[in-house]
């Protein structure tokens, strides 16, 4: 994994890019064998690896975003890396509740091990519940039962540099860069699911549940349906809507998704010393520095006990370096999250092994709670919060056609940290 530099495709793809494009680096990604697990003297672990960091920014260019461009982003609707075989209908909903899980973030992370992963995006996705991610957190403590109810879910999709979907040249970086196949038809509704379900009356809208039929319907389907059932290019209207939409920009009649924003990487060893040029970092801050320490600060209230305030001091004291930054990536050998404190760390016991091959999962990157608030989500009891979600993934990233689900483990405050 090239984290050395940052080569001429790694600006062109506009993402959280690992590798480069023609990198024959082979170098091998291994999963730490230590039996002791998450320990809890480990915290210094992750100080010996090379770690990017990912930053939100507002895309200039609405291309940027689109699937032919691999983008690391966050918010809004997910860029398919393979856009025909999306996720199945019953891995789309929340375990908990049922209701469609929203899309939060993509990370473009393909390893240079294999052909097999010259594209590779891994997928997030969680329910808005609250209720339901306090439920998600307890079943992570089962030790693998045969179904966890989870509200958080993450997908990993990788494909060879010659594919059906995409040309095997590197994108051009512009609005010229077109997708080889137009891909499944999506919900009108989320713009995130496949639209396996059409309204019986125009027969062109499609949705990915009822429910989200429903929603539609009540926010102003039911006005323009009949003017579509009218439409003499009605079923032609389908493919197009769902996939030469998705070549350009799909059109989600949601109002409720995440503000949607291009993610960039920085290295982390860019801010292990103070840099006169510092300002350039928060200048472009899309919210204000003293707002990201409230963010950061609020989590003091669930913290009991000296042992998480220690921790604590030794995550912010890292973080604040780059206080705006909402994921860690480092998926090298033994490398392990930035804990934010004690209670609620997995064991190695706790982290199951790949549901498709057997083999061991690695630690492969975290998310930061600073990102609600780019989503502009309140800061009270009912809102979602967390301290931070750490995501595993298979360590041979084995083969497969579509998405394979992954493993993400939920670090939430102190007092509903602990199984019950």
């Amino acid at each position: 994994m090239d984290i050395n530099g940052k080569g001429d495709s790694v600006d062109e793809l506009k993402g959280l890019r690992i590798t480069n494009l023609d990198d024959d680096d082979d170098e091998n990604i291994a999963v730490d064998e230590d039996d002791n697990g998450e320990d809890e003297d480990d915290d210094d672990e992750e100080e010996q690896e090379s770690v990017i960091l990912g930053f939100v920014e507002k895309p200039e260019h609405s291309w940027s975003l689109l699937r032919q461009q691999f983008p690391s982003k966050a918010g809004g609707v997910p860029a398919w890396l393979d856009p025909d075989n999306l996720p199945t209908r019953m891995s789309c909903v929340c375990d908990v509740c049922g209701e469609p899980l929203q899309f939060l973030l993509q990370v473009y992370a393909p390893l240079v091990e294999k052909n097999s992963t010259f594209h590779r995006t891994l997928f997030v996705f969680m329910c808005l519940s609250m209720k339901c991610l306090l439920r998600d957190q307890h079943e992570q403590w089962k030790h693998h039962p045969d179904k966890q109810s989870r509200s958080v879910k993450v997908f990993r999709c990788q494909l060879p540099r010659a594919n059906s979907f995409y040309s095997s040249k590197p994108p051009e970086g512009n609005a010229t860069d077109k997708p080889l196949t137009p891909g499944a038809p999506l919900c009108n509704w989320c713009g995130t699911w496949k639209g396996d379900k059409f309204c019986s009356s125009c027969k062109v809208a499609r949705y990915c549940s009822q429910k989200h039929q429903v929603m539609h319907w009540r926010a102003g389907h039911k006005l323009e349906c009949q003017q579509l059932s009218l439409s003499p290019q009605s079923s032609d209207s389908n493919a197009c809507h769902g996939g030469v939409a998705q070549i350009k920009a799909p059109k989600v009649a949601s109002k409720s998704l995440w503000p949607e924003y291009e993610m960039k990487n920085e290295h982390e060893s860019e801010y292990d010393t103070e840099m006169s040029g510092d300002e350039e970092h928060t200048d472009n801050s899309l919210i204000p520095r003293n707002k990201v320490d409230d963010t950061m600060k609020s989590l003091m209230d669930t913290f009991e006990g000296d042992g998480d305030k220690k921790s604590w001091a030794s995550f912010q004291e890292r973080i604040g370096k780059a206080p705006e930054q909402v994921l860690r990536y480092c998926r090298s050998a033994g490398s392990k999250p930035l804990w934010p404190i004690l209670g609620g760390r997995p064991s190695k016991a706790d982290i199951p092994i790949c549901s498709y091959c057997g083999g061991h999962l690695c630690f492969e990157f975290q998310i930061l709670p600073q990102l609600l608030y780019y989503f502009g989500v309140k800061n009270d009891a009912e809102s979602l919060d967390w301290a931070t979600i750490a995501v595993y993934t298979c360590e041979a990233s084995c083969e497969g056609v579509g998405y394979k689900q992954e493993f993400a483990w939920v670090q939430l405050g102190t007092a509903i940290n602990c199984p019950s």
